[in-house]
């Protein structure tokens, strides 16, 4: 992948946020790479060079910056519209499964050969597989020292180094300091209980915050989410252990300020990338615009709210159970049906009673077995639950580690219950898709003033390949005309912000 330097350039003497994460500085004399909003005196054009990537800066022999933190950008877009091969190794790769094994068992689950993988991320990323998964992993280490107090020995597991002495060696290498030297000039460690976390995930600005908690607020599952306060909570699980975590906006920086409750260091990589997902902190809102913005039916939603962001899930089976649910129901109805199965069937979550999160959702074992049509579902949606729920328990179906979305998205549509539809909506809420678009949902129609999915699906081909951002304008377009326009985030009182994003009412959209 080749860089304009003209362009990185100008945005390195900028130290614009917006393109925080998009390229990175190497400085030849200092043999340090930076991101582009690095506080270090402004190095002589000359002396730096521009790398897509973390890794290919690494590569090319230079070792992470202790101010600007690297670790801490945006995710690279220069990993977004890559071939499909390389697409699905990066999600596996940010999945945390698959470092242990490296670059064989990467390119063995891909079906390629290692070699011709490693041709492909030169290519597009500027950097080997091996180069990326060092990178992830080095970065993600150096965030742990950084910002929890825990042990070396457990940050080297979390981080999935194998053993003490490679994450000693790694570190070493990387930073030419011990891990020890590492967390003696952190700001952050030291602030930890046992077991909590607290994280700041970088996003490039604009970040349309109130939308995001608008949306999870009117969907949020009873007992297992909450939204109150400006923060979303929710209890979470993972290889059998559990806890829970909670969101919100940090004002002094384009972070979100995470605050986890869990007791194995090891899943912290899962969690903290599902995160990532889920409040689709790495979109690249400069590309996104341009094409919204021209529509004149976008025009001015794309005005009031810039920076709108598309959310994701914690979990695919929860998302995809609760996008059944919400077929030809209002939002309202299908959140208390959604509820009505975490209380049912759910497992009691102890460690998070005080914040109102007082179930797990249930499992897809669970709801294989369960009696739904026994809690007032309509049969035939408890048949296309419990026939979910089956495909997943039997391996058919898998939301985690999957290689091809195309055919994970068929399988899907083989279950009875799941059309076009709600597999559009489950591809752009679980997989992160850019382009999914959901035709034939009731609020779309309403906010288009179409006259059916037919015609939405051909005013969508405008908004290609960003449907899935217009979906979320056009949705937040009905709270928007029922409310007086308000400033940008950055201009107000965030309890304030708060109190209108509840205020609203969701109840025509039918997911």
């Amino acid at each position: 992948m080749t860089l304009d330097w003209q362009v990185c350039s100008r945005a390195r003497l900028s130290r614009d946020a917006r393109f925080d994460g998009k390229f990175f500085i190497g400085v030849l004399t200092s043999k340090v790479y930076c991101r582009s909003i690095c506080p270090a005196p402004t190095a002589k054009e000359k002396n730096v060079r521009y790398y897509p990537t973390a890794a290919a800066a690494a590569e090319a022999g230079f070792r992470p910056c202790l101010r600007c933190r690297p670790e801490c950008s945006p995710g690279t877009p220069a990993w977004l519209g890559t071939p499909s091969t390389v697409s699905r190794a990066l999600r596996l790769i940010g999945e945390g499964d698959l470092q242990a094994g490296g670059m064989e068992a990467l390119a063995d689950r891909l079906g390629i050969g290692a070699r011709h993988l490693r041709r492909l991320f030169i290519r597009h990323l500027g950097a080997t597989p091996g180069a990326v998964i060092h990178t992830y992993r080095l970065n993600f280490a150096k965030k742990l020292i950084d910002e929890t107090t825990l042990p070396m020995g457990q940050i080297a597991l979390a981080a999935n180094f194998g053993c003490v002495r490679r994450f000693n060696a790694g570190i070493r290498e990387g930073y030419h300091r011990t891990p020890t030297q590492l967390r003696r000039l952190s700001r952050y460690a030291g602030f930890n209980a046992e077991n909590q976390y607290l994280f700041r995930l970088r996003f490039r600005p604009p970040y349309y915050w109130p939308g995001i908690l608008a949306f999870l607020a009117a969907r949020a599952t009873p007992g297992v989410e909450v939204v109150d306060g400006g923060a979303y909570r929710r209890s979470i699980s993972l290889n059998g252990h559990h806890g829970y975590v909670q969101v919100s906006l940090d004002e002094s920086s384009d972070a979100l300020a995470v605050r986890l409750h869990f007791s194995e260091p090891r899943s912290l990589l899962s969690i903290i990338e599902r995160l990532r997902a889920m409040f689709d902190l790495n979109a690249d809102w400069a590309a996104i615009v341009p094409t919204l913005r021209l529509d004149p039916m976008l025009a001015a939603d794309v005005k009031a709210a810039p920076g709108i962001r598309v959310p994701g899930c914690w979990s695919g089976f929860e998302l995809a159970t609760r996008a059944i649910l919400g077929q030809h129901i209002s939002v309202k109805a299908a959140t208390a049906l959604a509820g009505r199965i975490a209380a049912t069937f759910g497992q009691p979550n102890s460690l998070g009673n005080g914040n109102g999160l007082t179930h797990l959702f249930p499992t897809a074992q669970r709801l294989a077995e369960a009696n739904l049509a026994g809690i007032g579902l309509p049969r035939a949606r408890a048949e296309s639950i419990r026939a979910l729920a089956i495909a997943v328990c039997n391996g058919k179906v898998k939301f985690d580690g999957m290689i091809d979305s195309e055919a994970f998205l068929a399988q899907l549509s083989e279950i009875s219950g799941i059309g076009k539809w709600t597999v559009q909506y489950i591809a752009m809420r679980t997989l992160g898709e850019p382009d999914a678009f959901p035709f034939g949902d009731v609020g779309l129609l309403r906010s288009t003033a179409l006259k059916n999915a037919s015609q939405l699906e051909e005013r969508a081909e405008a908004w290609r390949p960003w449907r899935a951002y217009a979906a979320m304008y056009l949705w937040s377009r009905i709270r928007r005309r029922e409310v007086p326009p308000r400033k940008p985030i950055s201009d107000e009182a965030p309890k304030a912000a708060m109190a209108r994003v509840l205020s609203r009412q969701d109840a025509s959209v039918v997911f």
